[in-house]
């Protein structure tokens, strides 16, 4: 049995887009050429790839297996194809990134910011996001994200030092409040601004290490939201004591704005990683964003 590889390739836009019209648009072709060849693919393997109603188009197991399995495979082609097509030419294309929303070091700014401006024909495309998924299945280059949750088959590239996560507050707060937690069991007699990173998810446990061991403790927040912003503004408000990592609190302790508390407990750990599947063929574009990477990154040697 074999399979057409342009019908796989129409499968994946339309597992990517969850609709056969915006594949049809994606593809530059029509919806029924578009329908008419996941039906024969769907004939080829004898079975159903896709659940079509009047309304919308779902995945089936067989179809969401596929998905995953052809991914990397399609993403190498892509690659080889662009580097045969362009050998040595401008670096050009969409290069979608899928960044923690802590990570400071990219999401400040100026990192980004250069790397477009020495590619000027690479529309970056960045979704700011901590919901843990598979980037090769659902389309991206590459991701942000701390070393410690990216998974062992990825390549991964520094892209900060060190990081530290601190409590901190308004001086306001203390002098309200009348004194300091000593020890992060006593946050509990505190008001604490917390971090949730999804609508049915618990408050994040904040982490510290004592003695070597580390420990969590699940405050609970008088405010809690998902926006690092947001809990920075509180904080700096008076609101309460909140979490977060050290260089996105940065300037704020720096003008005296806000406080670090804790210190002692919170010792430093490997920090952001980019990371992207291995691949025999890499596209220029990610090429060119991991030597951007490597090159303008701070500490590098």
């Amino acid at each position: 049995m074999r399979a057409d590889l342009n019908a796989l390739a129409v499968f994946a836009v339309v597992a990517e887009e969850r609709s056969f019209q915006a594949a049809a648009n994606r593809l530059g072709v029509t919806r029924s050429a578009v329908s008419q060849s996941l039906r024969r693919l769907e004939e080829t393997l004898g079975v159903a790839l896709v659940r079509r109603t009047t309304r919308s188009m779902s995945l089936t197991e067989a179809g969401e297996r596929l998905r995953l399995d052809i991914a990397p495979a399609l993403a190498g082609v892509t690659a080889a194809l662009e580097t045969a097509r362009h050998p040595g030419s401008t670096v050009r294309g969409r290069l979608r990134l899928a960044v923690s929303s802590i990570a400071e070091t990219v999401l400040s700014g100026p990192l980004l910011a250069s790397f477009a401006d020495t590619h000027p024909q690479v529309q970056v495309d960045v979704l700011v996001t901590d919901e843990e998924f598979d980037i090769v299945a659902e389309g991206f280059d590459a991701g942000v994200r701390l070393g410690e949750v990216i998974e062992q088959d990825m390549v991964a590239i520094p892209v900060s030092g060190d990081q530290r996560q601190l409590a901190v507050c308004a001086p306001r707060y203390l002098e309200r409040a009348g004194t300091a937690p000593a020890h992060p069991r006593e946050l509990a007699a505190h008001r604490c601004i917390g971090w949730r990173p999804a609508p049915r998810a618990e408050p994040y446990r904040w982490e510290f290490t004592e003695a070597g061991r580390d420990f969590a403790v699940a405050v609970e927040p008088a405010i809690t939201t998902n926006d690092m912003a947001l809990m920075m503004r509180l904080a700096l408000c008076g609101a309460g004591i909140t979490f977060g990592m050290e260089e996105t609190f940065r300037r704020h302790l720096d003008s005296g704005e806000l406080v670090p508390l804790l210190e002692g407990f919170c010792p430093p750990f490997p920090g952001f990683y980019a990371y992207y599947p291995s691949r025999r063929h890499m596209e220029p574009k990610l090429r060119a964003f991991v030597d951007h990477i490597r090159k303008e990154r701070p500490g590098r040697s």
